[in-house]
């Protein structure tokens, strides 16, 4: 029984440089045009495309399955997804010249592969040799550290409609051999492409990493890169117990966090709107708010709403510059201070801590959870959005890897679990405490006073 005309599965197996397979042949943009053909010729509804792992049949790649036929195609090109989608898909007529049907020689290579495989594995085992994964794992800043170096040297914009590698060193100020080094990796990780020595941009580079796209990423993706040289630290933090790296934060480090916390604030503030339902609210107080991105949010979604952030007197000229872009400047204030040591004020219907509670410390958190219930209205809630730990602490990953974030880059923060959360609002005297998961790497736990 199939709930679709047809299936189509495409081999996508990654396999070491070098070792034929289905994606050195092109079969994820064979996938990627076989998408945009089915959609165009209003066939969304009627077939189902997906991935799978390797079929043995690695040399005539890219391979394609059409089920329920199970009809083999063999050696795709580009150009072939148009006419197997209009002939076979729509017309029920299978591609003969693209049909593999050597049934013979499709498992006797299938079954070789397999034997081969497995001949390896046991040879690299017996041999103590690092599976590949975890090898992968451990040189996984390679790749991440060569485009971070392209995002501060700002290569993307520079690059434009096409430049040489001359052309190229010149603009940025850096040498040509080392330039075309590092140009040829980001080819290598299809964000650039090079053809007769001049390299231009890919659709997604031009759109997120350069300068003029109403998309563009780089500044809040410097804040990575300022984050690399703390996590350099870490052996010596994990020595210490605590940051050991040098703190200082100039104007412009602060612009790029703040950056990199609005395009993840932007990302969630719906669903934290909608997963919050702040309609009865009339007063909110937004701790360490940053770009005001969520006070925005919930201001446009509800008109009696009004908000005041509360955050470093360095911070606020950006906040309110984003304020004054939502025409909003008339509901959200902003108000300079310490969330720890500040006065909070009173009386609000609605407080909330997004992404801060990881930067305090147990001590700091129980502290700032007290202010927070003298705070509010009898019938306030207190809002907190932090990467949430399981029980046991080691999930999810990103939560986990987070609080080594903490750990190099501040005193005593960290990754906390629902069960320290609980104990600590239980503690400050809130009462029903509900945790929302949301999709993404944060979660919601919402506190009421009463």
């Amino acid at each position: 029984m199939e709930p679709f005309r047809h299936h189509l599965f495409v081999c996508t197996q990654e396999k070491p440089e070098g070792v034929p397979s289905c994606p050195h042949s092109g079969s994820w943009q064979l996938l990627a045009a076989l998408e945009r053909e089915v959609a165009a010729q209003g066939l969304d509804n009627e077939v189902q495309l997906s991935t799978c792992g390797c079929l043995g049949l690695c040399d005539d790649g890219p391979v394609l399955i059409v089920y329920p036929e199970a009809v083999y195609y063999h050696k795709l090109q580009l150009a072939d997804a148009a006419e197997i989608v209009s002939s076979h898909l729509r017309n029920g007529k299978p591609v003969a010249r693209l049909v593999w049907t050597d049934v013979f020689a499709m498992k006797t290579q299938s079954l070789e592969h397999r034997d081969r495989y497995r001949a390896m594995l046991k040879a690299r085992d017996a041999a103590g040799t690092l599976p590949d994964d975890i090898n992968d794992m451990i040189r996984a800043f390679w790749p991440s550290r060569a485009v971070l170096t392209a995002l501060e040297l700002d290569i993307f914009t520079a690059v434009a409609k096409g430049a040489t590698t001359a052309e190229l060193a010149q603009k940025i100020h850096a040498d040509s051999r080392a330039t075309e080094m590092l140009l040829n990796v980001l080819v290598s990780l299809h964000l650039l492409e090079k053809k007769d020595g001049r390299f231009t941009n890919t659709a997604a580079s031009a759109r997120f990493f350069a300068e003029g796209s109403p998309d563009n990423a780089r500044p809040g993706l410097l804040h990575i890169a300022n984050l690399w040289h703390r996590w350099s630290t870490l052996t010596d933090a994990v020595r210490a117990g605590t940051s050991v790296a040098t703190r200082t934060r100039d104007a412009q480090s602060t612009k790029d966090f703040i950056a990199a916390m609005d395009r993840n604030a932007k990302e969630r503030a719906a669903a934290l709107v909608k997963a919050v339902s702040a309609n009865g609210a009339r007063r909110m107080l937004d701790l360490g708010g940053g770009s005001g991105a969520y006070s925005i949010a919930f201001a446009q979604a509800n008109p009696a709403l009004h908000s005041e952030i509360l955050d470093l007197a360095e911070v606020l000229p950006i906040t309110e510059g984003h304020i004054r872009n939502a025409n909003l400047s008339e509901r959200i204030a902003t108000r300079a201070g310490d969330m720890l040591t500040s006065p909070l004020g009173g009386n609000y219907d609605l407080i909330l801590v997004s992404a801060i509670c990881h930067m305090f410390s147990p001590e700091q958190n129980r502290a700032l959870f007290q202010r927070a219930h003298k705070a509010l209205s009898a019938t306030g809630r207190f809002v907190i959005q932090d990467f949430i730990l399981e029980p046991d602490k080691t999930s999810p990953q990103f939560a986990a890897l987070f609080s080594l974030n903490m750990l190099v880059g501040t005193r005593g923060g960290a990754s906390y679990s629902e069960p320290e959360y609980t104990a600590w609002l239980r503690e400050a005297g809130f009462t029903q405490i509900q945790r929302l998961r949301q999709p993404g790497p944060a979660s919601l736990l919402i506190a009421s006073r009463t």
